[in-house]
């Protein structure tokens, strides 16, 4: 399996991305237009592609580049998990120089945590101290 990993806004696939995101739990009906401008407005993107180029993972990092560094939007299409696809892209996205001084790396995830202990993440130290606002998702995006 020749899967190809590529970062920068050019080489996604927004149409594609939404498609594969708007079946995550996190982001149900999401457009391509949202996602291309949360992207816009990332640090870094990423994506991983089969051997006939089609988009087949995704993955974004919100980041002052210096001290903290928040993964978000990582997604696996359902056919290519369990490949270790997505371990490659978290990998490459610490590994890159723009985010190279970057040394508090934050996630969630309601569903794969031991996915993410094997890239050397560990359940929050004080989730306690964490706060939100949650508004309504603008809808027609």
């Amino acid at each position: 399996m020749g899967i190809v990993y590529k970062c920068g806004m050019t080489s996604m696939d927004f149409e594609r991305v939404a498609d594969m995101l708007s079946q995550a739990y996190w982001s149900l009906g999401i457009k391509a237009g949202e996602m291309k401008k949360a992207a816009a407005n990332s640090a870094l993107v990423i994506g991983a592609f089969s051997e006939d180029g089609r988009q087949i993972a995704y993955g974004r990092v919100i980041s002052d580049k210096t001290r903290f560094a928040y993964l978000t939007d990582f997604y696996v299409d359902v056919e290519f998990r369990q490949k270790g696809i997505c371990r490659q892209m978290v990998k490459l996205v610490m590994d890159h120089p723009d985010l190279a001084d970057v040394y508090q790396w934050l996630l969630v995830t309601g569903d794969a945590h031991g996915l993410y202990e094997k890239c050397g993440f560990k359940v929050i130290s004080r989730p306690l101290d964490f706060m939100e606002i949650r508004n309504p998702r603008p809808k027609d995006r």
